[in-house]
Order: C-alpha cells, then sequence, then structure tokens
C-alpha cells in the first residue's frame, strides 16, 4: 500500500464482498416462512459500517492469510450482530422506534416475528460455521476454536451478559469497573472475536494472535466510548437515530461518568493503545491501523 491509500475505498470493497456472501448464505424471502426470512434479511440489509466482519477480513490479512478462508465467519459474525441489533431495540429493552434511520425490525414485522428474526440469524451463524462445505483445507481444530470463541463472546460471558448489566444499570450510580465490564462485553466481545478468529484463521503466530487481541480489546471499547459521544453531539440524520437516547434512559455512558470531555480523552488512550500494540506489524496492518483513527473520529 502506498500513501496514496485510501480508508473509504478500502472500507467499500470489504462491505461489498461481504454483503454480496450474505445474500449468498442467507435463506432468500421465496423459502419458507418467507415472513421470516424477509424480516432476517430486512435487519441484515438494512445499512451498516460492516465493522465487525471488516475488521475480522483485516486481520486475517495483516497476518498474511486469505480472505476467502475467513469470509464466512466474517458474515457470521454480522449474522450475530444483527440479531442483537434486533432484540435490543424491542420494547422490552431500548424500544427504539429508528434503527440506521429506517424503522426497526418489530415496527416493520412486528414484535414476534422481530424476536424469532433475532433467534434466526443467531442459528444461521452457527449453520453457517458448521458446514463443512466452508471449512476448505484448514484444520478442523481450528474452525472448531473458532465457534467456541465466536459462541463465547456471544453468550452471557459476552455480549448477552454485557446487554443485562447494561439494563440493571440503568437510573442507577455506575463506578468505572462497572461502565468498562457493560463496555466491553456488550460491544467489545464482539470486535475481540472478530479480530481473534481474523488472526486465527489467517495462520498468526502466537505473538501476533496476542498482539492482535490486545489491539481487539482497544479498539473495541473505543468504538463504545465513541458511541457514548455521538449519543450527545452527533447530527441525528448522521447517526440514524434519536441523539440523546441514553441520557433520557439514565444509560450508564462514559461522557456521563467522566464528563464530554473525559470521555473523548478515554477515546484517545484507547486508539493510542491499539495502534501501538500493531508496531510488530508493517504495512500489512495498515488498514486496522486507520479502522481505530476512524472508530474514534467518525461521526456516525
Amino acid at each position: 500500500m502506498n500513501d496514496s491509500w485510501q480508508l473509504q475505498s478500502y472500507l467499500k470493497e470489504r462491505i461489498r464482498l461481504v454483503d454480496s456472501a450474505l445474500d449468498r448464505y442467507l435463506p432468500g424471502i421465496e423459502i419458507l416462512p418467507t415472513r421470516l426470512h424477509a424480516a432476517m434479511r430486512y435487519s441484515v440489509f438494512a445499512g451498516g459500517k460492516r465493522i465487525r466482519p471488516v475488521l475480522m477480513l483485516a486481520a486475517c490479512e495483516t497476518v498474511g492469510g486469505e480472505i476467502k478462508n475467513v469470509l464466512p465467519a466474517a458474515c457470521a459474525i454480522e449474522m450475530i450482530h444483527s440479531y442483537s441489533l434486533i432484540h435490543d431495540d424491542l420494547p422490552a429493552m431500548d424500544d427504539d422506534d429508528l434503527r440506521r434511520g429506517n424503522p426497526t425490525n418489530h415496527k416493520v414485522y412486528g414484535e414476534a416475528t422481530a424476536i424469532l428474526a433475532g433467534d434466526g440469524l443467531l442459528t444461521e451463524a452457527f449453520i453457517l460455521l458448521s458446514n463443512k462445505n466452508f471449512w476448505g483445507d484448514l484444520p478442523f481444530d481450528r474452525y472448531r476454536e473458532v465457534i467456541n470463541i465466536l459462541a463465547k463472546s456471544a453468550g452471557s460471558r459476552g455480549m448477552v451478559g454485557g446487554q443485562i448489566v447494561d439494563m440493571e444499570a440503568e437510573k442507577k450510580p455506575v463506578d468505572l469497573p462497572t461502565l468498562e465490564y457493560i463496555h466491553t462485553h456488550k460491544t467489545g466481545a464482539l470486535i475481540l472475536a472478530a479480530i481473534e478468529i481474523g488472526a486465527l484463521l489467517g495462520g498468526a503466530s502466537d505473538e501476533q494472535r496476542r498482539a492482535l487481541c490486545r489491539y481487539g480489546e482497544a479498539v473495541g471499547l473505543a468504538f463504545q466510548v465513541t458511541d457514548d459521544i455521538l449519543d450527545i453531539v452527533a447530527d441525528p440524520s448522521q447517526l440514524g437515530k434519536d441523539v440523546g437516547s441514553d441520557e433520557q434512559r439514565g444509560k450508564a455512558t462514559y461522557p456521563a461518568l467522566l464528563g464530554l470531555s473525559g470521555a473523548r480523552k478515554r477515546a484517545n488512550e484507547l486508539r493510542e493503545l491499539a495502534l501501538s500494540v500493531l508496531d510488530i506489524f508493517a504495512e500489512s496492518a495498515r488498514p486496522l491501523r486507520e479502522i481505530a483513527n476512524y472508530i474514534v473520529h467518525r461521526s456516525s
């Protein structure tokens, strides 16, 4: 890569690859039950940055791996992320009307179908990962570890655990360790999993894998800290949902605990940490470096 290399071009191309694969892997709307499959596809293809799958592809490329070996896992993690958003938006949780500038799944298909669409996407992710047709020439043990990493990051010791602690903390005083637990689990767990799986399927050495996991931990937390900031300062038309919703619900956030300037300082500290652990890599890590900057400086 040279100095003219552009992050947006990289993101656009990787998103195209992921979207094309998702379209192939997800059941079509003509397949029974048609309404359920339409609801699943509605949320998956409602827009979004595809940060998790793109990070997985970038981690794989950083250690010299081939994208084809990681693309199914990248699609699986996006299915899990989409399921979590469907459930997160439900009246029993955040009760949101908009997601990515579009009506939320339950507003279009009803609450019951939205719940089942989320369940369907979560299950479809593991159907995909356990399909031997996608193993290629890679050892089975490596794919078994991938499934284990992804399952743990999505469950009660990861994303789901962070979600319930987040809900329980609403309108209550929260200390920094609790806030970091929420953010590193609810958001950070899947981001870390994306990086670790990309490293694993790319054939990373132990040293490379450790470094990339530290990067994943840092950018995963930085992503949610930045989300907290954007909920206060972002343009609603760019954010794709109403701003100020965290404050209205009494959510535990970095600006609420540290103030806006303190939250920005923390996001930048995490960005610097993420960049520093990539020093063992050369130009192959440039996408990861640029994505770390993008995560902290984005406007939506």
